[in-house]
């Protein structure tokens, strides 16, 4: 932004509304928020530091706005409000050959005595700057960027922007600057609404275009997963239910082994069908391997529906967030940022799906409605399992007052509750897994990670639970 526009669009809101007082200001790494209006037609003037430093106008409710401000600091509306809050603009700072702008702002404290404060605003590309500086009061030194003296620079010869100034604008150059003329920006209406029309272009391109295409990007990056996702399981359900095919032939040989028993090749029924065995193997060791098979492909049926509804579902919330995203909303919350690979090395578990014996996993896992459940398979796996794979927003089941497996609910997206469904399935396989098994409808409790911990001696897979919900189911494998 050229040193006279700058000016210009300051001077013209400090005559346009001397009155207004503002009502509170944020700061961010980029970028200062003072808001300041009435409610009606409140404004948001933001010093922006970078990609290019310059003074926007915003209503408050813009999406850039709120993008801005929910970068900010926690403690900055603090810091900056104890001394701006309330304050009306006093005086406009600045010379139309300087990107320098000093905003001299006057509030009343609560002993009664006037304080004036100015903000700075150095709007000079890779050297950009704000600061606050006491006039008459002493102010803590407040400031973001690069730091730069508190006093109002000399001008020295007349830049390019300010000669292109004089000459265009002429007998009228000081009006301009004194933001007495529409005409300093393109547009239509006062100077003030040109001003806030340029800002929302400005915003839009290097605020909503930059964080819209991450969301798109992202959004596509899912949509692509999912695709991948439905091929895998196309071509699951394609083998296995060549698997179930088998089931006629395996048992209409069953049927007639004993007098087929021991025939290779191929074994002829009593009816004249002809089936051909696999090649070195008997009628009897066929029939058990295609019996195998036809019970692993009603397995993985059975696993494939719950993978394919919750295919439907992720299917159903991408679509939702990608209309969400065509009608602008959902822009304010930051895109997820790539994880560090000492992040990474935080979250994955160790490798401690291993049992201490040697045989097999610590643990199983199992699919329900796009939650995945985790069933330790004796003490000291259930430890492993609660205290060193599992997230403290992770949930965790176990049936009441007997001895049984710990059962976890993975929860990466970090809902308040599991749904239902999943909640009543995950408690049917903690009472399954559990002394409980042949009970009847039993008790199970279940809570967060966080509420679980295990004092120094007790017994592997004994654990306190600090509060806890529970519900009643009849074990269910």
């Amino acid at each position: 932004m050229d040193a006279p526009l700058l000016l210009a669009l300051a001077r013209a809101q400090g005559r346009a509304h001397p009155a207004w007082a503002l009502e509170g200001a944020w700061a961010s790494d980029r970028a200062l928020g003072l808001r300041w209006g009435r409610k009606a037609d409140a404004d948001t003037w933001i010093l922006l530091l970078h990609p290019r430093p310059a003074l926007w106008r915003l209503p408050v409710g813009h999406a850039a706005a709120k993008i801005l401000a929910a970068e900010a600091k926690k403690d900055s509306a603090q810091a900056w409000g104890a001394w701006l809050s309330g304050a009306r603009l006093l005086e406009v700072q600045g010379h139309p050959g300087e990107r320098w702008l000093g905003l001299v702002f006057q509030r009343r404290a609560i002993s009664g005595r006037l304080e004036t404060v100015r903000v700075a605003f150095q709007a000079i590309p890779g050297r950009a700057g704000i600061r606050l500086d006491g006039v008459d009061v002493a102010a803590p030194r407040l400031g973001l960027g690069v730091p730069f003296p508190a006093t109002m620079p000399v001008p020295g010869d007349d830049p390019p922007p300010l000669k292109r100034w004089r000459e265009h604008y002429g007998e009228h150059f000081e009006a301009a600057v004194s933001g007495e003329m529409d005409e300093v920006l393109p547009g239509e209406g006062s100077l003030l609404a040109r001003h806030r029309d340029w800002s929302m272009a400005e915003a839009e391109a290097l605020v909503l275009a930059p964080r819209r295409a991450a969301a798109e990007r992202i959004l596509n990056q899912k949509a692509a997963k999912l695709a991948r996702l439905e091929a895998a399981l196309e071509k699951d359900r394609a083998r296995h239910e060549k698997g179930l095919a088998l089931k006629p032939q395996a048992a209409a040989l069953s049927g007639e082994l004993w007098r087929l028993k021991g025939a290779e090749g191929e074994a002829v029924l009593e009816d004249g069908t002809i089936i051909a065995l696999p090649r070195g193997e008997t009628a009897e060791s066929a029939v058990q391997t295609w019996f195998a098979e036809v019970k692993k492909a009603g397995r993985g049926l059975a696993r494939l529906e719950e993978l394919e509804s919750g295919l439907v579902r992720q299917r159903a919330e991408l679509a939702e967030r990608r209309a969400a995203l065509e009608r602008g909303e959902g822009l304010e919350a930051a895109p997820p940022k790539a994880a560090s690979s000492r992040e990474k090395a935080k979250r994955e578990p160790r490798k401690v799906d291993k049992r201490k014996d040697g045989k097999g996993t610590a643990f199983r896992s199992v699919q329900i409605e796009g939650f995945e459940l985790l069933i330790g398979k004796g003490d000291a796996e259930n430890d492993q399992l609660t205290f060193k794979v599992a997230e403290n927003t992770d949930f965790w089941l176990h049936v009441a007052n007997m001895p049984g497996s710990h059962v976890v609910i993975r929860n990466p997206d970090k809902v308040s509750e599991p749904p239902r469904l999943v909640l009543e399935r995950a408690a049917e396989l903690a009472a399954f897994h559990s002394k409980a098994r042949d009970a009847g409808k039993v008790e199970v409790h279940w809570c967060r990670i966080a509420d679980i911990s295990k004092p120094r001696g007790f017994a592997p897979g004994k654990v306190i639970l600090k509060q806890w919900k529970s519900l009643r189911v009849y074990p269910k494998g």
